[in-house]
């Protein structure tokens, strides 16, 4: 599984979210602090990404409004 790592305003977080779930192959995204201790962790599957965002991202809207910065980590499906 590839993994990548974005870090980020907390102002930019939910956009980025979205652009990130948008491009799809997503299997988990996790946001951590300054400090590298993971905030919030959210596993994503293809058939329930429409169902399990909307509550997701007031999640992570309540959790950038706490971080200045922050890093987003999201773990990809390998492709073949």
């Amino acid at each position: 599984m590839a993994t990548e790592e974005f870090k980020i305003n907390g102002e930019e977080l939910v956009a980025k979210v979205k652009e990130l779930v948008h491009q799809g192959n997503i299997r988990r995204l996790s946001i951590r602090n300054e400090a590298g201790e993971t905030v919030i962790e959210i596993p994503l599957t293809f058939g329930a990404i429409g169902i399990l965002l909307v509550p997701s991202l007031a999640a992570i809207g309540a959790v950038a409004a706490l971080l200045t910065k922050c890093t987003i980590v999201v773990e990809k499906k390998d492709t073949p």
